[in-house]
């Protein structure tokens, strides 16, 4: 390893060092590899909605209809979330809240924004609200496990410094040494496409509309509560990690309501399937 070389991301543990660029030139335009996932993960999750949309009560184009209004939403609140926890960086030049393309959304803000469009357009084609959460929450989870592969292209959301055995290797530019940190990226990567994998399994066998939603508000808040703690960019309320906080929450209350559930009975004529 030569440390000069900073463009370098190293895993030890793996063997690998890799160099990666972060955008590539199409003519005349500069392809961003961080859009790019972001944009496979968002396809990935659009088809497999569109493969199980009819649990939702939903036709395919009924789906792709609610996805383009729905995702220009999330990218907004994506992006409101950040601003308003991270204001002192916009403070001195408010418009600059709206130069998205230097980066800076937060996938809280994206989820809440994608919950608050699905409720919209569930008042609009007059669906079971539950149900199409199920589909929209479940195909989240394939979205944000290739999305958080843009940060890696980007060299960020990384956590502490540490010599584990998963460390990964950059050159951090303010002291010019070489050091590892917790991939915290790949972390959430893995435990989202874990999530996905279990809960799309139970898909088929839930016993009431949301039961999945429930499961993914308690599984990524579990996963996101920890591995937030490992960051060293989370956004702050004071000394409150956002993110954190709002991912507990999210958690204890999900788990609480799914054991609740579990003891009632469940009529399965109200199934949507």
């Amino acid at each position: 390893m030569n440390p000069a070389n900073y463009t370098t991301i190293s895993f030890p543990f793996l063997g690998l060092e890799l160099n990666p660029g972060r955008s590539f030139s199409l003519g005349p335009l500069e392809i961003h590899y961080y859009g790019l996932v972001i944009a496979l993960g968002l396809l990935l999750a659009v088809l497999y909605a569109s493969r199980r949309c009819h649990y939702a009560g939903l036709s395919q184009d009924d789906l792709l209809d609610g996805v383009l209004w729905v995702t220009p939403l999330a990218i907004v609140c994506a992006r409101i979330y950040y601003c308003a926890f991270s204001w002192d960086s916009y403070r001195e030049d408010p418009i600059s809240v709206l130069y998205i393309w230097n980066g800076g959304i937060a996938i809280y803000g994206a989820v809440i924004g994608a919950v608050i469009g699905v409720i919209i357009f569930c008042k609009i084609k007059k669906t079971n609200l539950p149900a199409l959460l199920d589909l929209v929450l479940c195909g989240f989870l394939i979205g944000q496990c290739i999305g958080r592969w843009g940060n890696f292209f980007n060299r960020e959301a990384f956590g502490a410094a540490t010599d584990s055995f998963f460390r990964m290797g950059l050159y951090n530019t303010v002291t010019g040494v070489y050091e590892y940190y917790h991939p915290t990226f790949l972390y959430e990567s893995v435990w989202n496409l874990v999530g996905f994998l279990i809960l799309n399994d139970c898909y088929p066998r839930r016993r009431y509309n949301g039961q999945i939603a429930l499961g993914y508000c308690a599984w990524y808040g579990l996963g996101r509560a920890v591995i937030e703690g490992l960051r060293v960019d989370s956004l702050y309320w004071g000394s409150i990690r956002v993110s954190q906080v709002l991912a507990l929450i999210t958690c204890l209350a999900a788990t609480a309501i799914l054991i609740w559930q579990h003891f009632r009975e469940h009529d399965p004529a109200k199934l949507m399937k």
